[in-house]
């Protein structure tokens, strides 16, 4: 299984996905391959936002390593699922879709509702932090 976890700039709720996920399916040692991007280029090669980072660590994940990439539609052919973190994401990437199959793959990640970008507060780095440790274990449930 190959998972893509998307939001915006990639620094943020992205990351924490793609690092708890990671860390997750580990554990229940699942053969899957777990990355991130955002739809924007403002941070590529950026590591992840120091308050996702600090909040992954406090939950138990280490983020530190992962750095920022750019959603592009070659992305499509690498994954078998793509979560979006909110409705903008999915526009922004099912808009680079070019076939009913490709678009299929994209799914938001909170099934019918967004994850709460933080970047303006820091007061919800932690909630958006357990938020997605429990969609990921749900996510590992419904897929394994």
């Amino acid at each position: 299984m190959k998972i893509l976890m998307v939001c915006l700039g990639n620094i943020c709720r992205s990351p924490l996905a793609e690092g708890i996920m990671r860390h997750l399916a580990s554990e229940k040692k699942l053969n899957w391959e777990i990355a991130s991007a955002g739809t924007g280029n403002w941070h590529i090669g950026k590591a992840p936002d120091h308050r996702s980072v600090a909040a992954a660590k406090a939950n138990g994940y280490d983020i530190s390593s992962q750095r920022a990439q750019q959603f592009s539609h070659s992305m499509f052919a690498g994954y078998d699922l793509i979560f979006v973190m909110d409705r903008n994401n999915l526009d922004d990437v099912q808009a680079l879709a070019k076939t009913p199959e490709e678009r299929k793959k994209v799914k938001l990640f909170l099934d019918n509702d967004e994850v709460t970008d933080p970047y303006w507060d820091n007061a919800l780095f932690e909630p958006v932090c357990k938020q997605v440790e429990e969609r990921c274990k749900e996510i590992i449930k419904q897929l394994s």
